[in-house]
């Protein structure tokens, strides 16, 4: 018997990290993480457990990442979708409630890009915390990182109200509604409503696009920064998760059927982001913030919803 139960244990671990992708919960909201830190797999990308709604899965799997040295043009990114070039998997580990992957990018500036999914201070949200190390020789001396996803949200998941609250923030140079933009962090963002905050644009089939800068990490150094992914049954209950893990900036996504955040049954996704150069929602701004709030951009954010309704045509 405990030879038998010594071969289960191994045979799972081998499993744990030989798969190239995983499906996490953390009793509220499950994720589906491939192997290079991008969402979505055997049906599932952001789900809130407790509607079943599902948030980025049922049209195009448009959910990834991209780091970069702009300076000299080395890049690496991963999206089930629209591509991904120059990422070799360097360890993809999981249990039931997290998953961490580590992604190599090769070239003049080589760099290792971790991403380690697990708990955050609410429920409603997965934290990711995002590390990028500098494993060359020399400076890497213009660091970039996209994310980008295309919002689903069931149950119209061509047709949903998109939310951007964070701008400007010291890292964020450029933010859309572009979910189906490349991850390579060197490329056009494209989309409309670019670089500024807005509200219930839509409905229709957007999403949301984050392009970060992070200046110079010299030779062995580490960038740290987190995101988060979740839902809440309300919009109310969305910012507190928010507030409750300091993120600067985010994104919502909602059916169009449930454009005020509150109707049984349905859920508003969330998508943000800590590190980043922003103000908090939960009141503790981030160093880099304060230099920005000194040369007069002011709190951003500081009444969390202080927003205009955006009507929007898209062709």
């Amino acid at each position: 018997m405990k030879l038998t139960t010594l071969t289960a244990v191994l045979a799972a671990a081998a499993l744990s990290t030989a798969a190239n992708a995983a499906t996490i919960s953390n009793g509220t909201i499950q994720l589906g993480v491939d192997q290079f830190g991008q969402l979505g797999t055997a049906g599932v990308g952001i789900r809130d457990t407790r509607t079943g709604r599902e948030g980025i899965y049922p049209g195009c799997v448009c959910e990834g990442w991209g780091a970069a040295d702009a300076s000299n043009g080395t890049t690496g990114y991963a999206n089930n979708s629209s591509g991904s070039a120059n990422v070799a998997n360097a360890g993809f580990t999981f249990n039931a409630t997290s998953a961490t992957t580590t992604t190599n990018i090769a070239g003049a500036s080589p760099m290792q890009v971790v991403h380690a999914f697990g708990a955050s201070a609410s429920n409603d949200l997965f934290q990711v915390n995002v590390s990028i190390t500098n494993t060359g020789a020399n400076a890497i001396n213009d660091l970039r990182y996209r994310r980008v996803m295309d919002w689903d949200i069931e149950p119209t998941p061509f047709s949903e109200y998109v939310t951007l609250q964070g701008w400007p923030a010291s890292a964020l140079i450029y933010s859309s509604t572009n979910g189906f933009a490349s991850a390579n962090a060197l490329s056009a963002g494209g989309g409309s409503l670019v670089n500024q905050n807005f509200v219930d644009a839509g409905p229709t089939d957007h999403g949301a696009l984050f392009d970060f800068a992070f200046g110079a990490l010299g030779a062995g150094q580490t960038k740290n920064f987190s995101i988060f992914y979740g839902a809440s049954l309300n919009e109310t209950s969305a910012l507190a998760a928010l507030a409750a893990v300091n993120a600067e900036v985010y994104s919502f996504g909602q059916s169009r059927s449930d454009i005020n955040g509150g109707t049984p049954g349905y859920s508003t996704f969330i998508f943000g982001f800590k590190g980043v150069g922003g103000t908090s929602l939960g009141g503790v701004p981030e160093p880099d913030s304060w230099a920005m709030m000194i040369l007069g951009f002011g709190v951003v954010g500081g009444a969390m919803r202080r927003r205009q309704k955006v009507s929007v045509t898209y062709a």
